[in-house]
C-alpha cells in the first residue's frame, strides 16, 4: 500500500467517523492548504483542525462517505505526490443518500519519525466555461 492509499484510507475512517483528531493527526504543523471551500488558503494545523471541526460538527446526525477514484502516487525516499478524484457523499443517519459532491485532490507528504505526514493539499474543481460554476460531478474518463 502506497503512502497515498494509507492516507486515503484513514482520512475516509476519519470523515465517516467525524474524527477532527484523527484527521488532524494526517498533516504537518505547519501544513498549507489550498481548499476550494471558502478562503484561498489555509496556514497551520490548526486552521485546519478548525475547518474539519466545523465541517464534521454542521453535520448533525449525517454521515459523509469518500471515495477515491483516479488515485496516483509518486514516491521518493522523503517526499510523496499523490493524485486522486474524491466524491463526497453525505447520507442520513437511516443510510439515505441526500447530496453528493466530487472534486479533485492534489497532496504532498512528507515522511517523519512517525510516518507520512501531509504538508501541502490542493483541492480543485474544473469549470464550466460558459458560466463559470463548478462541476462537482465525477463522470470517469
Amino acid at each position: 500500500m502506497t503512502p497515498v492509499d494509507q492516507f486515503l484510507s484513514a482520512y475516509r475512517a476519519a470523515v465517516l467517523a467525524k474524527d477532527a483528531n484523527a484527521f488532524a493527526a494526517l498533516y504537518d504543523e505547519e501544513v498549507e492548504v489550498f481548499d476550494m471551500w471558502g478562503s484561498w488558503s489555509m496556514q497551520g494545523l490548526a486552521a485546519w483542525r478548525g475547518m474539519a471541526e466545523e465541517w464534521f460538527s454542521s453535520l448533525g446526525d449525517e454521515t459523509v462517505v469518500v471515495d477515491a477514484h483516479e488515485v496516483s502516487c509518486t514516491e521518493t525516499a522523503d517526499l510523496t505526490l499523490g493524485t486522486a478524484i474524491l466524491t463526497y457523499t453525505a447520507r442520513s443517519a437511516a443510510g439515505e443518500t441526500l447530496r453528493s459532491l466530487s472534486n479533485r485532490i492534489t497532496v504532498v507528504l512528507r515522511r517523519q519519525r512517525n510516518g507520512w505526514c501531509v504538508i501541502h493539499e490542493h483541492t480543485s474543481a474544473p469549470l464550466q466555461q460558459q458560466t463559470g460554476k463548478a462541476i462537482l460531478a465525477y463522470r470517469a474518463p
